[in-house]
């Protein structure tokens, strides 16, 4: 994985530098993307762009790329990269400054930069074969604008840390109501009495894109019961399944919660439809 796309060109990813005043290193001032992608083909294109247009947008970063450029960009990478399991990472910042200031500068240039990582081998909807994850719980300490997926990921990443820290593999978040949120990485999905539930999207959560794809899929190409509402952190411990998702797991299925089994402790039927579906339709966005 040694070649890299930044502002414009293709390099070895030795070369590559960014200045130490770009905006994004000094602010966290940018939007990122990370895209899968299955022996070249990629998972999720056209809605990982819109998200990324709708960040841009309220963070008032322009550039002259647009969904055609980017595709461009990542075809190409993938391209000097080889074949496989590859994520596409894309990162665009606000660019650098000549001083430190907090208020947007308006005549710098956006920093946009690129690059491909390996990535595990797509999930199969097999319920002794896949590896189910162990999470802790925490009250949801970060910004209000988690819809804003922002390079500035701190507040993730000490809830992330604080589940490592307890033998978790993620940590699932809910807020001052008792309401789930989200994962450090992840958004949360519970599944009770056959009805598949997941928070509603707003300010405390991210637009997750395979919670996008999830949802569309089930409601398209299933009889499975939808349902997109307020899930209390009681009822995800009395759930009979819980899935966290994200580009790189897809739909992931939890058997412990806080040193605790969910349940039976074991993976779930409705996780197994619920992956085979996604397998079948992944490459459809």
């Amino acid at each position: 994985m040694t070649s890299v796309y930044l502002n414009g060109d293709f390099l070895p990813m030795s070369e590559a530098r960014i200045s130490p005043m770009d905006r994004g290193f000094l602010f966290g001032d940018g939007i990122y993307e990370v895209i899968p992608s299955y022996d070249g083909q990629l998972v999720g294109f056209g809605p990982h762009m819109q998200r990324m247009r709708d960040g841009l947008a309220e963070l008032e970063i322009r550039t002259d790329l647009d969904e055609a450029a980017w595709r461009g960009i990542v075809e190409t990478l993938l391209q000097r990269n080889g074949s496989g399991n590859l994520g596409v990472y894309l990162h665009v910042s606000r660019g650098a400054d000549s001083k430190r200031h907090h208020a947007y500068p308006s005549s710098v240039d956006a920093t946009c930069f690129g690059f491909t990582f390996e990535i595990p081998p797509p999930p199969v909807a097999d319920r002794q074969r896949v590896t189910p994850y162990r999470v802790s719980t925490a009250e949801d300490l970060r910004w209000k604008r988690c819809h804003i997926k922002s390079t500035a990921l701190l507040g993730n990443v000490m809830h992330y840390q604080q589940g490592q820290a307890a033998g978790a593999q993620e940590t699932i978040l809910y807020n001052s109501d008792g309401e789930v949120t989200e994962a450090a990485a992840c958004n949360v999905f519970v599944v009770s009495d056959g009805v598949v539930a997941t928070p509603p999207l707003d300010h405390q959560k991210l637009p997750g894109i395979t919670r996008l794809m999830l949802l569309d899929i089930l409601r398209r190409h299933s009889d499975i019961p939808v349902e997109e509402r307020v899930v209390t952190i009681a009822e995800l411990l009395q759930a009979d399944e819980v899935w966290i998702t994200s580009s790189s797991k897809e739909i992931a299925p939890v058997t412990m919660i806080d040193g605790k089994p969910l349940g039976t402790g074991n993976v779930g039927e409705v996780w197994a439809t619920a992956q085979g579906l996604f397998a079948a339709h992944r490459y459809d966005y």
